[in-house]
């Protein structure tokens, strides 16, 4: 019996080509979206000896829950989850609204949870895997990324937790940290202009990152193959930076944290 893979965000980026590297494997894919028409060129492409289960929903719905629920059940259970459905958000911290640091948090923290408690089930019955998508700014911040970084932040530590909770279950859970690739996620994000006020820090980002070549964008493939391989080991990690630009920034950011709670711990008091 083939795979059974449910992968949110699939009509582009790292959730099309995973969708096809899991497709090409012979699973039954159970493709999340929220356009029609890519999830119907997605299944244009199904190779024999594959399924797929194409879904039109947007995870932040009130039934997305419901929704994956049965599509799981219909298909008869579920081996892999992708939980790679995201929203980019940059801009300072102060002048980022409610309305707009609610959507990323509905996005990538709620919706994710959603989609957890939706498969987990057919995942404990199956000892199957779970991928779930951060960032390398899930491990750190600077200028212009706080809110992004801090919904990254939180889903790597609740699946950190998740991760030791479902341990004796069998189900292996990994988070991957992608540096910066050439999705197609960047002429997507939602950017938040500075004011003169935060132009030397924020603006400064976003106009270098704006003039970056073409050449410093990773291939996409590379973070496609790393979800692959790790749904295929026996004791995978908990944590996978990918890409030279997040293991390099990720280890930097460690050694600063590290080189600071040295210098400032607390140490025992001298009495006389």
């Amino acid at each position: 019996m083939s795979e059974i893979w449910l992968i949110t965000g699939a009509t582009s980026g790292f959730g099309r080509l995973v969708a096809r590297r899991a497709l090409d494997r012979g699973a039954h894919v159970i493709a999340v979206g929220r356009r029609a028409e890519l999830l119907g060129q997605l299944a244009a492409g199904t190779p024999a000896g594959s399924r797929i289960t194409p879904v039109v929903l947007d995870v932040t719905a009130p039934d997305a829950q419901s929704t994956l629920s049965a599509a799981i059940e219909t298909a008869g259970g579920l081996d892999v989850l992708v939980n790679n459905a995201g929203y980019g958000l940059f801009g300072a911290v102060e002048q980022i609204n409610d309305a707009e640091a609610r959507t990323a948090f509905e996005t990538n923290v709620l919706a994710n949870l959603t989609v957890l408690r939706a498969a987990l089930p057919a995942l404990r019955a199956s000892r199957g895997r779970i991928v779930q998508m951060s960032s390398m700014n899930g491990q750190y911040a600077w200028a212009s990324s706080g809110l992004y970084s801090a919904v990254k932040g939180a889903v790597e530590l609740f699946t950190e937790a998740l991760a030791a909770e479902l341990e004796p279950t069998g189900v292996r859970v990994t988070l991957i940290e992608p540096g910066v690739y050439g999705t197609g996620f960047q002429t997507s994000l939602h950017v938040i202009m500075p004011d003169e006020v935060y132009a030397p820090t924020v603006g400064k980002f976003l106009s270098d990152f704006s003039q970056l070549p073409p050449s410093a964008f990773g291939n996409p493939e590379e973070v496609a193959d790393a979800i692959v391989s790790v749904v295929t080991m026996d004791e995978p990690p908990l944590r996978l930076p990918v890409g030279k630009d997040a293991v390099d920034a990720i280890r930097a950011s460690l050694r600063s944290r590290l080189a600071e709670l040295e210098k400032w711990a607390p140490t025992e008091a001298v009495t006389a």
